[in-house]
């Protein structure tokens, strides 16, 4: 996506389920800004197209988040749906995939 992104939609329906796995709104934000590793998930792609983003959160711990972008008056929002901290066997795969 080449558009500058307008900031992160937020509301009741993302709020909980991000909430659930016990990652904070701001640990979320922050991953996204330190400049994640994006891919899309053709798994969950139905109505809208969805991705997946791993980063670190403040922290430094590895953070999966499902997200989806939505377009309010023509600015450009990241709309997370899930977040939950990588599990241990899930960072190492990707630490291994990333020195290739």
């Amino acid at each position: 996506m080449t558009q500058k992104i307008a900031g992160f939609d937020w509301d009741d329906g993302n709020i909980g389920k991000c909430r659930k796995h016990g990652v904070a709104l701001a640990d979320i934000e922050a991953a996204f800004m330190a400049g994640p590793d994006v891919a899309p998930d053709m798994k969950h792609s139905g109505a809208e197209q969805r991705f997946i983003a791993i980063g670190k959160d403040k922290a430094g711990r590895p953070l999966f988040v499902a997200f989806t972008f939505r377009d309010n008056k023509g600015a450009i929002f990241i709309r997370p749906i899930s977040a939950r901290y990588m599990h241990e066997k899930e960072i190492r795969a990707y630490e291994t995939r990333s020195k290739i």
